[in-house]
């Protein structure tokens, strides 16, 4: 099969195609032909060594993935051949073929296409599990969404919206401006040309957004504890300007605000029943025509150093996807 393999740390652009042995498809497991695969800021760090998480060489990067199941591992029920499936993984995405535990897969909905699959099993519920069980977004609030043309910033806008709150996202620029509004966003601020904090002052009559969804850190985060509101709650979704920031806690007290954190992948190993009920909820607003991940563009294999350039770049919206 075709495949990406990292032996080394290296830099996305050094990253090319050979030909590796297919996966063999041991117990508890299901062997999938990937049809997409989801690309993501992490995979940049992956390969360069700079991720927390460090696999063994040699690897292959991409952690989502859709295809179809082509073989079902001893001890396997609920999956067949032919299945429709999508799958956050630890690592083997940018392969033509991977052989991952059952218990990671999921139907794919009947209308999703495979490029649509492979951009929801990591943004979309890091953004639900973000807003719903850390959050607690209600109705009618408002939210704030940082970098809101990125995958989990459009998924938090969709998302948002679905909940019934009224959302506010920020974006660099007028054309990743108008991805926010066309993916839902009742206002949009361009924080290359407009100061943030004051249009949110602006449009909530000085009181502040109730959620500030923050994925980039650094100065964002900051100054989004200017326009907070009272008992408002800034979600840490990570540090996309890679800079950490840090609090000065007596900002938390005047105002009464929450400062949380969302950590995803830790779910599975600490509340994984969170897990399949995160995304039965995201396959029921998605057949309510309320979230559907929009596609930046599709890249060939070959093309991943492309793809990650793209992404690392900022120069992508949405969510960039591998087609092996």
């Amino acid at each position: 099969m075709r495949a990406i393999v990292v032996d080394r740390w290296l830099e996305p652009a050094e990253l090319t195609v050979s030909e590796q042995p297919a996966p063999v498809t041991g117990p508890g497991q299901i062997g999938v032909d990937v049809k997409a695969a989801g690309c993501n800021f992490f995979d940049i760090l992956l390969v360069q060594g700079r991720y927390q998480v460090k696999p063994p060489f040699p690897f292959i990067p991409g952690g989502e993935i859709a295809g179809v199941v082509h073989e079902v591992g001893a001890g396997v029920s609920g999956f067949a051949p032919g299945d429709r499936v999508l799958a956050a993984v630890p690592v083997g995405g940018y392969a033509e073929r991977i052989a991952l535990p059952a218990s990671l897969a999921y139907r794919m909905p009947e209308n999703l296409s495979f490029e649509e699959g492979a951009a929801l099993p990591i943004v979309y519920p890091t953004s639900y599990a973000g807003l719903v069980y850390r959050a607690a977004l209600q109705p009618g609030e408002t939210l704030l969404v940082h970098a809101a043309a990125g995958g989990v910033g459009l998924a938090a806008v969709q998302i948002g919206k679905a909940l019934g709150a009224r959302v506010i996202a920020t974006a660099g620029g007028q054309e990743k401006l108008h991805v926010a509004l066309e993916a839902g966003a009742d206002i949009g601020v361009d924080y290359s040309e407009e100061d943030f904090v004051l249009r949110v002052k602006e449009h909530t009559n000085g009181r502040g957004a109730d959620v500030i969804y923050d994925s980039v850190g650094g100065d964002i985060f900051d100054r989004s504890l200017k326009c907070i509101a009272w008992n408002g709650r800034l979600l840490v979704i990570g540090f996309a300007s890679g800079t950490i920031p840090k609090v000065a806690t007596n900002r938390i007290l005047l105002k009464n605000i929450s400062v949380m954190g969302l950590h995803w992948g830790a779910y599975a190993r600490h509340e994984p029943a969170r897990v399949p009920e995160t995304f039965d909820a995201l396959f029921r607003l998605y057949a309510e025509g309320k979230i559907r991940p929009m596609i930046y563009r599709r890249y060939p294999l070959e093309q991943a150093p492309a793809a990650l350039a793209a992404l690392g770049s900022r120069k992508s919206h949405g969510k960039v996807v591998l087609c092996p």
